[in-house]
């Protein structure tokens, strides 16, 4: 690799670094509780003699260690819900910690749901409840509703998420399945006691509804809602009986729906986003610029990952006034075909490297997990420039082929281009970064 290219990817790998660290967990709670308090947030704090801590999600050690260190003796329970393979972080004494699956839920999810449960209706009229929310709680804590089995919940989104229908689809879904969700945590709140949700958002336009399936906030879907999409992403008539008698049942009025908007409960709950892809791009705006690049902030990644790809392989192109970085935020989909790995960042990666193919220009771009990990692969996503694809054609593959059976991982794993840095402990969506230089 020549100096230049050397030195583009180090300016990727330090802008990327940037972000993550903006919306790391331990940095959004300090600010939330310390340095940048809401005057809610400082109200709840201020008027809480003793605390109870309930921590879920892709960020919750690191949330949960440093409210723990701020909140200090006031502590005087915690429980701490997060993915297997997240990195630990110092507990005090007394705070448990449970792992648990995701994307899909496991036993060990149920029995964390349900712990997760017992420990909100737990909370005595004079406490607050400090729930700690990120990205990855609806897997992590999965509370099947009566006459529904966790196997017939996750065959649900399995076949939804094969789909690739977008998260608030799937959370309709699941929340009309599930004690939890939908506001089922709050429902077991004990009156008089209040409930301060500091929320790191992996949800584009920050939907508290959507963001965890909404455990502690009103629901605006219905039973009717998910049977909708069911039928309409073709699921419906491969649900288990259990599932579609339960949304039925719903739909004709003789199940409660999810909580909403006017219901009493909501008042004692304070809800603050803490972080976001918002926050991550700005850091990466600010360091962009001292490295002298001029920053475009693009429009959020939705929609399919390969049709995403060429737009912004497109844009990088287009650019006429170099050194430029252009970054966005978001989560595209991929609609799976073939048996190929790979995940929706390395997808769009690979979907972006066809467009830049063969261009005279110094281009490189990065698409990545905030969270370090990819679908289901050890990446976080992939690293391309215009000579990408020629480089994986010398290989002996296709990467147009590729693209057709979604085996990104692959193409990227042969080139050395695969941005492989473990869990981050921190979640806000995917981030895309590009640079052109003269």
């Amino acid at each position: 690799m020549n100096n230049d290219l050397s030195r583009t990817r180090s300016n990727l790998l330090r802008l990327y670094a940037a972000g993550i660290g903006a919306v790391g967990a331990e940095q959004v709670v300090t600010r939330a509780l310390v340095t940048h308090p809401s005057l809610e947030t400082r109200r709840a704090l201020d008027g809480a003699a003793s605390i109870r801590m309930l921590a879920v999600g892709k960020a919750a050690p690191g949330m949960a260690a440093a409210a723990a260190r701020i909140v200090g003796t006031r502590l005087r329970d915690g429980l701490v819900i997060a993915p297997h393979g997240v990195p630990t972080a110092p507990l005090p004494p007394g705070v448990r910690s449970l792992w648990a699956s995701h994307p899909l839920p496991d036993a060990a999810s149920e029995a964390a749901g349900r712990t997760a449960l017992e420990f909100v209706a737990q909370t005595p009229s004079h406490e607050l409840l400090l729930f700690l929310l990120s990205g990855g709680a609806s897997a992590l804590m999965a509370v099947p509703a009566a006459g529904i089995s966790l196997t017939d919940k996750v065959a649900v989104s399995a076949a939804l998420m094969r789909t690739e229908a977008p998260i608030a689809e799937l959370n309709a879904v699941r929340k009309h399945l599930s004690e939890l969700k939908g506001g089922g945590l709050l429902r077991r709140l004990p009156t008089g006691a209040r409930m301060l949700s500091l929320i790191l958002s992996d949800v584009i336009d920050n939907d508290l509804a959507v963001i965890g399936s909404g455990p502690a906030v009103a629901d605006p879907t219905t039973f009717a809602d998910a049977v909708t999409i069911l039928k309409r992403r073709k699921v419906w008539g491969r649900a288990p009986e259990a599932v579609r008698a339960r949304l039925e049942r719903g739909m004709a009025g003789e199940l409660p729906e999810t909580l909403k908007e006017g219901d009493p409960r909501l008042a004692s709950v304070t809800n603050v986003i803490v972080g976001d892809v918002a926050a991550a791009l700005q850091a990466i705006a600010a360091v962009a610029e001292q490295l002298g690049y001029a920053v475009t902030i693009g429009p959020r990644l939705r929609g399919e990952a390969e049709k995403l790809g060429g737009e912004l392989g497109r844009r990088l192109l287009a650019v006429d006034h170099p050194p430029a970085c252009l970054i966005a935020g978001g989560e595209p989909v991929v609609t799976v075909s073939g048996n190929g790995k790979g995940g929706r960042a390395q997808h769009c990666a690979l979907a972006i490297a066809v467009e830049l193919a063969g261009a005279q220009r110094q281009v490189m771009a990065l698409v990545a997990g905030s969270d370090g990990i990819d679908g289901p692969t050890d990446a976080a996503g992939a690293i391309v420039t215009p000579a990408s694809v020629a480089r994986a054609r010398e290989a002996g593959i296709d990467p147009h082929a590729a693209l057709r059976r979604c085996d990104s991982y692959n193409v990227f794993a042969a080139l050395g281009d695969l941005l492989v840095i473990g869990p981050t402990g921190t979640n806000v969506g995917d981030l895309f970064i590009g640079l052109v230089n003269r």
